[in-house]
């Protein structure tokens, strides 16, 4: 099996505006107002939002990608160079745990739904897989037909443009005007992260006010006397600044008198329940654990949920991309290896592993494998409880035999 041949055509057009009418730069020369509101907060400058999409990139970036063919007894695992290509070296400059990151962070967040790869070839082999920073790309308007409808889009990068087809563009949540492009979280996460920006900025803030003594030492005295620093510093070490550690305090009766306050709390200014909603409502948007991004405990149980219903979609969909765009054979296709994701104990894998063993589904080497164990060659063959039959042959059981003789015996005396 070769890898695809992925030629990049010549450019078409080459525009003036790099990165096309959609960047900061494009509206800066149509006269947009490009000016921020100090409110905002970038998505990446965010720490619930970073958490939640850098452990997301994490999981998917971990799992090895397999090459699969389809057979009549289901589908095997093949092992050529295309796979080692695609595995363990699709960019010389990143390992593939790097580039594979690089996709997943780039469509969650600074891509905005979209992530860019450009494949190059040598002699008719895929050469590299180069991905694009999103600062880079952007989406041309596509051509319409009689009826409006889009019968194919490009992709710009750098000013040049290519065809969809040229490239690899994975994307998460398809726009409803646009669906071969994606959406990212950048705008039903805005508020949310200004209430997270604004809550930490008010908790800095409190935490540094200088009005929140916790001990108030009445003097019986004349303003003159505590007006400046300099006299309320001597009154401090005349009267309570040798005390040591522990020591009690000789103050003299109806002159002074101290009194202890208790300041507020975030608790008191309900800034802490607020956070703890606006924290499960980034985790809830971006599909994770409300544990990933600080609140509450974990559970293996939601774990193994998000695996299932966040990580393994959000896979799917660039395991489809890497098919259709550099697989020739109908029969072949990529898929993640998602079972090393799973939290499972060591206990638990030698359970359902002896149990394969015990019905001559799994060998004990790959049980072995399984637990991180070296194979042991006296271990690769398959072995079968004694009365784990087929079922048409359930009446050639030896003791079933002994009993057939004995029932005949008896019928001939």
């Amino acid at each position: 099996m070769s890898k695809k041949q992925k030629r990049a055509r010549q450019p078409t057009e080459k525009r003036s505006v790099s990165g096309g009418e959609n960047t900061l730069l494009g509206y800066w020369l149509k006269g947009e107002d490009l000016s921020l509101p100090s409110s905002y907060v970038r998505l990446s400058e965010n720490p619930e939002v970073r958490m939640a999409i850098d452990r997301i990139s994490d999981l998917i970036s971990s799992m090895t990608i397999h090459l699969m063919r389809n057979t009549d007894n289901g589908d095997i695992r093949v092992r050529n160079e295309l796979a080692k290509k695609i595995d363990i070296s699709p960019y010389s400059l990143m390992t593939r745990k790097d580039w594979m990151y690089f996709i997943v962070h780039t469509m969650l967040l600074e891509g905005d739904g979209n992530c860019i790869v450009f494949p190059t070839t040598s002699d008719g082999l895929i050469d590299e897989l180069i991905p694009i920073p999103p600062s880079a790309v952007s989406f041309p308007s596509p051509k319409q037909n009689g009826i409006g409808a889009a019968i194919g889009y490009q992709i710009s990068i750098r000013g040049r443009d290519f065809n969809h087809d040229e490239v690899l563009h994975f994307r998460i949540n398809p726009d409803p005007d646009e669906p071969w492009k994606g959406r990212g979280y950048r705008f039903i996460l805005k508020d949310i992260v200004g209430n997270l920006k604004q809550a930490a900025a008010t908790k800095k803030a409190f935490m540094g006010d200088k009005w929140r003594p916790g001990i108030i030492v009445m003097v019986d005295a004349d303003t003159s006397q505590l007006s400046n620093d300099e006299e309320r510093e001597k009154l401090i070490q005349r009267y309570i600044g040798d005390g040591k550690s522990g020591k009690p305090w000789i103050l003299p009766e109806g002159i002074i008198r101290v009194e202890t306050v208790k300041p507020l709390s975030l608790q008191d200014i309900a800034i802490h329940e607020s956070v703890q909603i606006d924290k499960r409502s980034v985790a809830a948007m971006l599909g994770v654990p409300a544990f990933f991004v600080g609140v509450g405990d974990f559970k293996k149980d939601e774990y193994n949920a998000f695996i299932q219903t966040r990580i393994l979609p959000l896979a799917k969909g660039i395991e489809q991309e890497l098919t259709r765009k550099l697989l020739y054979a109908p029969d072949m296709f990529f898929r993640f290896n998602s079972r090393s994701l799973y939290a499972y104990s060591l206990v638990d894998l030698v359970t359902a592993g002896t149990a394969l063993v015990d019905r001559n589904t799994l060998r004990r080497n790959e049980l072995r494998d399984w637990i991180g164990m070296s194979p042991d060659p006296e271990m690769n063959e398959l072995i079968v409880l004694e009365n784990y039959i087929p079922a048409d042959l359930l009446g050639e059981q030896n003791k079933l035999k002994d009993i057939k003789k004995a029932l005949e015996g008896g019928e001939g005396n």
